[in-house]
């Protein structure tokens, strides 16, 4: 099964790995790892992390305060939001097209 980034939750991904990179280059490679490594785990157990409402999952980063809203389509896992946990947990809502 393959991934995708919803545009939006991409520019999240990569405006979370600048920050950290401003901060130190390490930090920047640890939060890459930390994501790819979650993606890595949804696409082992796709069904293994928390509903948030139907259609959806969040997956918890491990290390980082980041979030992982993603969705299971028939052949692919199409990620919505990776969002720190201090914004309002339905920012990402209206990129989310049921189908």
């Amino acid at each position: 099964m393959k991934h995708f980034f919803h545009p939006e939750a991409l520019e999240e991904y990569l405006g979370a790995v600048s920050y950290y990179a401003d901060i130190s280059p390490r930090l920047a490679t640890a939060i890459i790892q930390s994501v790819e490594s979650g993606i890595e785990e949804i696409l082992t157990y796709p069904e293994g992390w928390q509903t948030v409402e139907e259609g959806v999952r969040r997956y918890l980063a491990k290390r980082f305060p980041f979030d992982t809203y993603y969705c299971i389509e028939s052949d692919r896992i199409m990620i919505y939001a990776v969002m720190h946990m201090s914004r309002d947990p339905k920012y990402w809502k209206s990129r989310f097209q049921p189908t």
